[in-house]
């Protein structure tokens, strides 16, 4: 109910204060589990997917860390996040399992595949992480590229400036079946193929190079 009393408050205030742009919109499911994977510049990002989703809730692995303060907890809950642990080992086993509970009960799930916010103009290497999540779940994928909210949030401000535009940009749905797995070498490789694609789509989404190259330690945020 937060979610969606939160929508409702604030989606006409983003709309006035910005002119956002959803395109494809159709490519998202009606029904049923779907991972929404979308390239990541700007914290604002995580607003503007749900906005232009009307009618289905959107639900986005956040930092736990997020979650420490009481009153950013409440927003960020309202805003359909989960907190997550990241790192390696059993804190991606939680975050999968997590998400594929989402999955399982027929909901949408928005991440990053970039793992973090990229500071360049560069769509970088993803994470296997989302393939392997399609792969355990059967969902589609829908590739996003989002563009201008670097303008609206340049990195390093804490600010969103008003009266930019934004682009919201849906691309046709993917998928990793088991049948994919069999025909590939091993699942690792079917797992990587799988993400090069999905991020060079997002690229082309986003109107931005891509680079094969993972966001540097030093760069996270």
């Amino acid at each position: 109910m937060a979610y969606w009393l939160f929508k409702i408050v604030l989606s006409p205030i983003m709309f006035l204060l910005y002119r956002v742009r959803p395109k494809h919109r159709a490519a998202i499911p009606p029904k049923g589990g779907a991972i929404l994977a979308a390239n990541h510049q700007a914290f604002c990002d995580s607003l503007f997917i749900p906005l232009v989703v009307i009618r289905r809730k959107v639900t986005f692995l956040a930092k736990a860390e997020y979650f420490d303060d009481p009153k950013m907890a409440w927003f960020f809950r309202a805003a359909g996040q989960i907190p997550i642990r990241r790192g390696g080992g059993s804190a991606s086993e939680r975050a999968l399992a997590t998400a594929l509970e989402v999955l399982d009960n027929g909901q949408l799930i928005a991440l990053y595949p970039e793992g973090t916010r990229s500071l360049d103009e560069y769509v970088h290497k993803g994470r296997t992480g989302v393939a392997r999540m399609a792969l355990r779940s059967g969902c589609p994928v829908v590739p996003v590229g989002l563009r201008g909210t670097t303008d609206v949030q340049p990195v390093g401000q804490n600010w969103m400036r008003p009266f930019r535009r934004v682009s919201v940009v849906f691309g046709d749905p993917m998928y990793l079946l088991p049948g994919d797995i069999a025909d590939a070498p091993s699942e690792q490789e079917a797992l990587r193929d799988f993400t090069d694609r999905l991020m060079h789509t997002i690229a082309e989404l986003s109107d931005r190079p891509y680079l094969d190259e993972y966001i540097p330690k030093k760069a996270k945020s």
